[in-house]
């Protein structure tokens, strides 16, 4: 299975709390929502697509709970998310959760990076990691991401949780696709090739 991480940052790279003031107020942050205001038709058919893709999610703990909380209540037929996000196996990175109330949920307890290399050896499609900075940060440094969906956001934040922000090894991304939405989103899609690379610059004609 392919390992995709899918975040909605700032253009400073917060990915904090895109939903609602209220959504995630750790470290006194009060700047959540700041997402919404852009949303538009192109970015709910693109974010739908990439669900398509999924035969699970792959989350900590804080965002299956927070989840767990949300999506059960929206049982709007038309809504083009819920049935799906309430539907798929949900596989939780966690060593203080022993099951899970927002069901199918697997527990994946121990070192997060052993047990996503072994979940990464099964077959199948995307395994996506939603949200989940931390985590999607972490197994992106161990070189377990295989592609990397962002979505920009028009807005400086200056404050805030980013998200990448951890130790390890630098990482090296090609641009697969490149969308701007009518209220201003960049929709970034990319696939992690390694490390990053590094050159010295020697000239205008060495690109020509």
């Amino acid at each position: 299975m392919k390992i995709t991480l899918t975040e909605f940052v700032t253009l400073d790279g917060v990915s904090q709390g895109p939903g609602s003031p209220d959504e995630d107020t750790s470290d006194g942050f009060i700047r959540g929502g700041w997402l919404v205001p852009h949303l538009d038709g192109t970015f709910v058919q693109r974010a739908s697509d990439w669900l398509d893709l999924a035969d699970g999610l792959l989350l900590g703990r804080r965002t299956y709970e927070a989840f767990a909380r949300d999506w059960p209540k929206i049982t709007d037929p038309a809504d083009p998310f819920a049935e799906r996000m309430n539907t798929l196996p949900k596989y939780v990175v966690t060593n203080t959760l022993t099951e899970g109330a927002w069901n199918p949920a697997i527990i994946l307890k121990g070192d997060p990076v052993h047990a996503v290399t072994e979940l990464k050896a099964q077959p199948g499609r995307e395994l996506q990691i939603h949200g989940s900075a931390r985590l999607g940060d972490s197994l992106l440094s161990a070189g377990l991401i295989d592609t990397l969906r962002l979505v920009v956001a028009p807005a400086v934040l200056r404050t805030g949780r980013r998200l990448l922000t951890g130790a390890g090894t630098p990482s090296g991304l090609h641009l697969l696709h490149h969308e701007a939405t009518p209220n201003g989103l960049l929709l970034l899609e990319y696939e992690v090739t390694g490390q990053a690379r590094q050159g010295e610059y020697e000239g205008v004609t060495a690109f020509t």
